[in-house]
């Protein structure tokens, strides 16, 4: 038998990651004003590159 996990992987691997930046969102409104609003585009950019990666994954 030969099994191949990579798929699955990946799909693993995105989660995680929509996860972090999803924490990192949700930490962001503690942070000053200035530097939120700076990182804030910069993690909704990661966020949609991530989801788009996840959508592309075959099924």
């Amino acid at each position: 038998m030969n099994f191949d996990f990579q798929p699955v992987y990946a799909h693993h691997d995105l989660l995680i990651e929509i996860g972090r930046v999803e924490l990192a969102m949700e930490n962001l409104e503690e942070r000053a004003g200035e530097e939120s609003s700076t990182l804030l585009p910069r993690l909704v950019s990661r966020m949609n590159s991530l989801r788009e990666a996840l959508a592309d994954l075959p099924a």
